[in-house]
């Protein structure tokens, strides 16, 4: 429930802060106080339009904080959880108003969208006035407040996941028959692209190691002739060796004659002729190397063109050659086995709606006897309210072409408002009194069922006094033990009821001050009988209506 409203430089509002009880709190004062004010600046709280006309003349923003109280398990928290928002403690809604208009919402002191403190903002309160429509002007919320009093939520829930279930199976069989058409259509070149990467068989990776191969060919094949060269100097006709092996011989002979002259050099050809040998065999090692089949070279060249070929044909790279090739496989499989796993998906998809079907004609069947059982809660309540020739019928239309995940029903609200005449669609045929009095009533019937926590009722008993405005007083009290209830109100048969008392008057911000500032007081008990006097006899209070006043807070203790 609202346990905190504080309310900064709003319109007439300097600074206020209010705090609420559960049951039937109610707010009175003279036209022009401020009531409407109050009402604009917890709707600003809940995610209501912006506007900078709002804000108090002179400052440069206003602001406005709710703070609620709700169990754990309420639906506020799940869709804050849901946000990424913590919930922990109680929900504090804070808007920023500035005068530029730009606003600033925040939830927990955490940045939300309006959108969403909307959202949240629906769940805690409900705010009704005599010309207000929105629980009445929009069929599906018709069909969530039957569903609520016939206690059918968990089954809608249920449905809502057969219906999910049934059009998830329906896209998989459009899909799979798309799939399968599709692939009839380019069966041909399905089946040809097929045969031919089956014999082309290309294998992840292959492109880099033929072209390494290729290359490290071609190498090859431009060295060779350097390294034949070298190998014939070395070890053809014209190779030194001999020539040096001969020389070091000669030396040798002669170094006995000449001792000390001639062993070093004998020493160096000596190891020159082992270098030069040990090159022979490294060149003819090389050369061997070197050596490679032509034919070799031009199969690796086949092989690597064959495949960018086919790359460049299919438009994706070598790389991607085997997995196009399972990909077409595999649609050429999807082909040929395409109808019988047709015919799977479609079994599927027709079972999944014959579960559908079924819970919901059973749901709707409970929604048909539920919406009389709501029309005759509801029309309990109209003799009291003056509605006593007034007929309210919930229809159910049932449309199985239409199916959502809600159900086949479409629930409608239908009043005939006297004998004779037309019933029709509660907004076309009620007036703005006969409405707040409906809605009233329906509220009652719903009790703690299909409401926010807390009700505000702007103003509903307008136009209606005596025995019609202390029947709505009743109600409001009733519908108090339920769920909080706040009302702005003119009659004193509802003021009487109430738990709490909040007046709400207007007067200079400050002593010699020239603003004027909207000031809200919870009156005692004493000062009560005073104010419910003044809502009886007007400007001059007389005797008589506080008597009237006292006799009414009595038989209301």
């Amino acid at each position: 429930m609202l346990i905190q409203l504080s309310i900064r430089d709003i319109v007439l509002i300097e600074r206020l802060d209010l705090s609420f009880e559960s049951g039937l709190s109610v707010l009175t004062g003279e036209t022009g106080a401020g009531k409407s004010i109050l009402l604009d600046s917890l709707s600003l709280a809940l995610g209501g339009r912006g506007d900078g006309g709002l804000v108090r003349h002179g400052e440069e923003k206003g602001q406005v904080t709710a703070v609620f109280d709700v169990p754990a398990a309420h639906s506020a928290r799940k869709l804050l959880r849901d946000n990424g928002l913590d919930d922990d403690g109680d929900l504090i809604f804070r808007r920023i108003q500035s005068a530029d208009g730009r606003t600033r919402a925040s939830i927990n002191d955490q940045p939300v969208s309006v959108q969403l403190m909307r959202q949240a903002g629906q769940a805690l309160v409900e705010i009704h006035g005599q010309h207000d429509d929105r629980a009445l002007i929009d069929t599906n919320a018709h069909r969530m407040l039957l569903d609520a009093f016939t206690g059918l939520t968990d089954e809608v829930l249920q449905l809502s996941g057969l219906y999910r279930s049934w059009r998830d199976a329906e896209r998989g069989f459009k899909a799979h028959r798309a799939k399968v058409e599709a692939a009839a259509r380019e069966a041909d070149y399905i089946r040809a692209s097929v045969e031919e990467l089956e014999g082309l068989a290309p294998v992840e990776g292959e492109e880099d190691e033929l072209a390494e191969q290729r290359s490290r060919m071609q190498k090859s094949e431009r060295i060779a002739g350097d390294i034949s060269e070298a190998s014939d100097f070395l070890n053809g006709n014209g190779s030194p060796v001999p020539l040096i092996a001969s020389m070091v011989r000669r030396l040798e002979r002669k170094s006995h004659e000449a001792p000390g002259l001639l062993e070093e050099t004998v020493e160096l050809l000596d190891q020159a002729l082992n270098y030069l040998s040990n090159a022979q065999m490294e060149v003819e090692a090389a050369l061997r190397r070197t050596e490679f089949d032509p034919r070799e070279l031009e199969r690796v060249e086949e092989r690597l063109f064959a495949l960018r070929a086919a790359g460049r044909k299919y438009s994706v790279p070598v790389a991607d050659l085997p997995a196009l090739a399972e990909k077409m496989i595999s649609d050429l499989a999807d082909l040929d086995a395409g109808e019988e796993r047709l015919g799977e998906l479609e079994k599927l998809t027709a079972a999944a709606k014959v579960d559908y079907d079924h819970a919901a004609v059973a749901l709707s069947a409970k929604r048909k006897n539920g919406a009389v059982a709501l029309a005759e809660a509801v029309m309990a309540e109209l003799p009291a309210l003056k509605l006593e020739r007034a007929r309210f019928m919930v229809e159910v239309t049932t449309n199985p072409e239409a199916a959502l995940a809600e159900g086949i029903d479409t629930v409608e609200f239908h009043v005939q408002t006297n004998p004779g005449t037309r019933p029709g669609p509660i907004m076309k045929v009620a007036s703005g009194g006969e409405l707040s009095r409906f809605l009233l009533a329906l509220k009652v019937a719903l009790a703690d069922r299909g409401s926010a926590p807390t009700l505000v009722f702007d103003e509903i008993d307008t136009g209606v006094g005596g025995a019609v405005a202390d029947a709505i007083g009743q109600r409001l009290k009733r519908l108090s033990a339920k769920v909080q209830v706040l009302s702005v109100t003119h009659a004193p048969q509802v003021a009487a009821r109430a738990a709490t008392h909040l007046l709400i008057s207007k007067g200079p911000a400050g002593e010699g001050s020239d603003k004027i500032a909207t000031r809200v007081a919870t009156m005692e008990p004493e000062h009560r009988t005073e104010e419910i006097a003044r809502m009886l006899a007007g400007a001059s209070v007389t005797d008589e209506a506080r008597a009237a006043a006292k006799a009414l807070l009595a038989g209301n203790g």
